[in-house]
């Protein structure tokens, strides 16, 4: 959402993590744990596991592998500050590895926006709400085989960031929850694309409350995207979009200040920042 701080405040902080942006590590198995990516809150890390790995757990949960013994793990806004890696190999032994999560670096952005957004009371809001959510929470169970997630993440249109990640919002003096995505202020109607590969999960051409026209991709093995406030959606549910592929245009449906485009990511049920996977400028 478009907020009254400039993009200037929290882009140093921003600026040491883009340059540790994930990448997939080297194709040749390693015989330990291999990992890139920043060990931060908000942060995604692609690792690979050792080679023999015949299950993997982040403390006592389940991590998906890939064929070729890839995975992802991505670090919510309130990660805490320590995790374990377990892998089982295939002749029972065990491999760890903990690993050090960083603090994020969180800031407070006022927003001239109504709290309820495109509800004209809280009672509308109250009645509207629990089906958006419902629907949103289908979207994100969706787990399709793309390979997106491999790819290095391209912005999904350009213009001026208006909004971080994990900043905690007040909305016309009243307090709200933190600031799930980034914003990037642009024109109405811009064209905004795929930041990379995926499937289409969820296209909401009936404007939600807070998200307005909504479009969420997932991106395979847990990871997707949530494009908010667009002014129009150019693809549909089930739709396969590649990366670069002009997906939507940008709007200020929802609960929005102005044109812009909220780009949210999560990984399973963490939420990520989307700036942390972009290459540096």
């Amino acid at each position: 959402m478009r907020v009254t701080i400039t993009a200037l405040i929290g882009l140093a902080f921003a600026a040491s993590q883009l340059s540790a942006q994930p990448q997939v590590p080297s194709q040749t198995h390693p015989a330990d744990f291999s990992m890139s990516g920043p060990a931060v809150q908000g942060g995604l890390v692609i690792g690979r596991a050792p080679k023999g790995t015949h299950s993997l757990f982040l403390d006592d949960v389940a991590l998906e592998l890939s064929p070729d013994g890839f995975f992802l793990i991505g670090f919510d806004r309130d990660a805490p500050n320590e995790a374990r890696l377990v892998a089982t190999l295939a002749d029972g032994s065990k491999m760890e590895r903990n690993i050090a999560v960083a603090p994020g670096n969180w800031r407070i952005e006022n927003v001239a926006a109504n709290l309820t957004g495109g509800a004209k009371s809280s009672a509308e809001f109250q009645a509207r709400r629990s089906a958006e959510l419902a629907q949103i929470a289908a979207a994100r169970a969706v787990r399709s085989d793309s390979a997106g997630w491999r790819q290095t993440f391209i912005r999904p249109v350009s213009g001026r960031i208006s909004g971080l990640f994990g900043a905690q919002r007040i909305y016309n003096g009243t307090p709200g929850s933190y600031h799930n995505g980034m914003d990037i202020a642009a024109a109405q109607g811009q064209d905004f694309v795929a930041p990379a590969d995926g499937v289409v999960t969820l296209a909401a051409n009936d404007a939600f409350t807070l998200e307005g026209h909504l479009l969420m991709i997932d991106h395979g093995m847990g990871l997707n995207s949530a494009f908010l406030h667009a002014s129009e959606l150019l693809v549909k549910e089930g739709d396969l979009v590649r990366q670069g592929q002009v997906i939507g245009r940008v709007g200020a449906t929802g609960r929005a200040s102005g044109p812009h485009l909220h780009w949210g990511m999560k990984w399973n049920s963490a939420r990520i920042d989307p700036m942390l996977l972009l290459p540096p400028n």
